[in-house]
């Protein structure tokens, strides 16, 4: 169980949605497999418009088209993180391309649970407006158990809300490891 991660933090605007963070042609990968597993990391976040990345001018993509696996562990976004359709993809293409964590201000619904059943990134609600603060390629920590985000270069610390009963379900790994840690079905043969 990681209680820290540092890396560096891709900054993202408001209501960024789930074919936006995984285009709908690559659906018919299977994250079962593991080289499609792969696949999805390289095509994590290739439908966010510069203006939504909040890149105005200088576009820094998520990762280099030949890339599997993304130099950013860590992605901030503003309001409605993971709007749009139901899909579980969306958190298995980030966890794929690299990335440990969200913070957002605020999560769709669906995309929050569906972090947590796939075990692939901690779901953090930010209390303050961190798309204001951060930019892309700042180095931060975030702490699990103290639920900060510390600046590296400012050393500034910025709190979010506790993951409470969700945080054991994402360290096992997902919803059914969890379960079959914990006793409520049978080991996987």
């Amino acid at each position: 169980m990681q209680t820290t991660i540092t890396g560096k933090a891709y900054v993202l605007g408001d209501n960024v949605d789930t074919d936006q963070i995984i285009p709908a042609q690559y659906l018919t990968l299977n994250p079962a497999i593991p080289e499609e597993y792969r696949q999805f990391g390289k095509y994590a976040l290739s439908s966010v418009p510069a203006a939504q990345a909040g890149l105005p001018k200088g576009h820094v993509r998520f990762h280099t088209d030949d890339a599997f696996v993304s130099p950013y562990k860590i992605i901030v976004a503003g309001k409605n993180l993971g709007c749009g359709s139901s899909r579980e993809h969306a958190p298995i293409a980030l966890g794929a391309a690299g990335c440990r964590v969200v913070l957002a201000e605020g999560f769709a619904r669906i995309f929050f649970r569906n972090c947590v059943a796939t075990g692939e990134l901690y779901p953090c609600e930010s209390t303050e407006r961190l798309i204001d603060v951060l930019k892309t390629g700042d180095v931060v920590t975030v702490d699990l158990d103290a639920c900060t985000v510390t600046v590296q270069a400012t050393g500034k610390v910025y709190k979010f809300k506790p993951l409470g009963d969700v945080r054991p379900v994402v360290d096992a790994g997902g919803l059914f490891n969890y379960a079959r840690q914990t006793g409520m079905i049978a080991p996987a043969a």
